[in-house]
């Protein structure tokens, strides 16, 4: 069982300091990552968007319109721009359009 700490934390704290001894910070990037996709792109291109996958710092966007798909190839390095600066870090340095 966890140790208790005598001093008060904020709540932010307290869950910031539990995923890192549990090494659940992986997981979390996943969650935003996904979030951010649907926030930053918009419900158009979100409808179109089947499954989204962050595998190392490579981001896999399945997409159901072969139109969509090459449209967004043209502006990839900007995609990655505004998703990173979303998340406020590197965290994706590739993105594949299936």
């Amino acid at each position: 069982m966890a140790k208790r700490h005598s001093e008060h934390i904020s709540l932010s704290e307290g869950l910031k300091a539990f995923i890192a001894e549990n090494k659940l910070q992986s997981g979390m990037d996943k969650i935003d990552v996904r979030k951010a996709w649907k926030q930053l792109m918009g419900s158009g291109i979100a409808n179109y968007t089947s499954d989204i996958q962050l595998k190392n710092d490579t981001l896999y966007v399945s997409l159901t319109s072969s139109v969509l798909r090459e449209e967004l190839s043209y502006g990839k390095e900007k995609i990655i721009a505004i998703i990173n600066e979303e998340l406020g870090k590197e965290l994706i340095k590739k993105i594949v359009l299936r």
